[in-house]
C-alpha cells in the first residue's frame, strides 16, 4: 500500500488496566472506493516492535467491474506484510512475481535496497462483485539487511499454524505463541497473529517480546476489566502478562517483536535509518531508476509535497 496522509484523532480516556500503555484509534483515510483506517504511525506511537506502518484495509464491497487498483509504487527498507479477511488482491512486482493473495494467506515483500510493486482487484474478482477487508503493515528492516536484495514469498494458509482449542482459534502468521511456531522467515524478530475467540473464552499474551500490541477487528475484548471494541490498537507495557478474554464473539490481531536497532525515518514508501538515503530513494524514484513492473504501465509519481522525513522512534 502506498502512503496517503491523515490527521491523528484526538487520545482518547485513560484506562484502568496497568499493562496498558496507551491506546491508538486509527484515523480514517478515503482512497477512492474503499476506507482505510491507519493505526501506525501515530502521534502517540510510531512502532510496535518492527511494526512501523498499519492500515486495516476495508471492509469494502466494489461495484461491478470495480476495484481496488494501487498503481505501482517503490519502497525500501522495509519489508510488506499483507494479510487478508476477506477478498483477493493480485500482487505484481518488479521481481516478475504475479500471485494474488486471498483470505488467511501471507505475502511478504521485501523491499531492501528497493522494489516497485502494484495491488489490484483481479478481473475475475471484478466481474463477481469484488470485496476488500484485511491489513496492510509495514515492518522495517534491521540496519544489517535495508541494502539487501530485494524478494517476495507467499505462504499458503494451509502452511501457517492453527490453533484451535478451548473456544480460541488462532492462525500464528510469524514468530511463535502458544508453543508454536510459524514457519515464516525474516531478519526481524516479531510476532504476528489473526486470533477469534468464542463468546467468553480467553487466550494468554506472553511477554516473549518486549515491544506487543493488539489490534480490535470485531467484536468486544475484555482486559483486566475494560472493554475495548472494534478499531483500536492497543499497545502493552513491557513485561506483564496478558490474558484477554471474549465479552462476546471477537476478532483481533497480535503484533510485535523486539526494539529495532536505532530509529527510522520514514517519508512517502521510503524506510530507512539513514536521511539521506530517503533522499537518494526520493531522487531515484523522480528519475525512473527503480525496476519497473512487467505488464503495467502507470505508476504514482513523487509526491510534489507530502509528510516530512519524519523519525521513528
Amino acid at each position: 500500500m502506498s502512503w496517503q496522509p491523515a490527521d491523528d484523532p484526538k487520545p482518547g480516556d485513560a484506562y484502568a488496566c496497568g499493562a496498558i500503555e496507551t491506546v491508538i484509534m486509527p484515523r480514517a483515510r478515503d482512497l477512492g472506493g474503499f476506507e482505510v483506517r491507519r493505526a501506525l504511525p501515530s502521534a502517540q506511537r510510531q512502532m510496535v516492535g518492527p511494526f512501523i506502518f498499519w492500515d486495516q484495509m476495508g471492509p469494502a464491497e466494489f461495484l461491478l467491474g470495480q476495484g481496488m487498483d494501487v498503481r505501482p509504487h517503490p519502497h525500501i527498507g522495509l519489508a510488506t506484510v499483507t494479510y487478508l479477511f476477506d477478498g483477493e488482491v493480485m500482487h505484481r512486482d518488479s521481481l516478475g512475481t504475479e500471485i494474488p493473495i486471498r483470505p488467511g494467506e501471507l505475502n511478504l515483500m521485501t523491499a531492501g535496497k528497493g522494489i516497485v510493486h502494484s495491488e489490484r482487484t483481479g478481473q475475475e474478482a471484478r466481474a463477481v462483485g469484488a470485496k476488500l477487508y484485511g491489513i496492510q503493515s509495514w515492518v522495517a528492516l534491521p540496519q544489517s539487511d535495508e541494502e539487501g536484495e530485494p524478494a517476495f514469498v507467499h505462504y499458503a494458509a494451509d502452511q501457517l499454524p492453527m490453533i484451535d482449542a478451548s473456544g480460541v482459534t488462532l492462525r500464528l502468521i510469524a514468530g511463535e505463541a502458544l508453543g508454536h511456531r510459524s514457519p515464516v522467515q525474516s531478519p526481524m524478530a516479531m510476532i504476528y497473529a489473526d486470533a477469534r475467540l468464542q463468546a467468553g473464552a480467553s487466550v494468554p499474551f506472553d511477554p516473549t517480546y518486549e515491544e506487543r500490541g493488539l489490534y480490535t477487528v470485531s467484536g468486544v475484548i475484555e482486559i483486566a476489566g475494560d472493554r475495548f471494541g472494534p478499531g483500536q490498537l492497543l499497545v502493552f507495557r513491557p513485561g506483564d502478562r496478558i490474558t484477554i478474554r471474549a465479552a462476546e464473539p471477537a476478532r483481533f490481531m497480535l503484533l510485535g517483536g523486539e526494539p529495532m536497532d536505532g530509529p527510522r525515518y520514514i517519508w512517502w514508501n521510503f524506510v530507512s535509518s539513514r536521511k539521506d538515503r530517503i533522499e537518494q530513494a526520493k531522487a531515484d524514484w523522480s528519475r525512473g531508476r527503480f525496476d519497473s513492473v512487467p505488464g503495467e504501465t502507470e505508476f504514482i509519481p513523487l509526491p510534489d509535497s507530502g509528510p516530512k522525513v519524519a523519525s521513528y522512534p
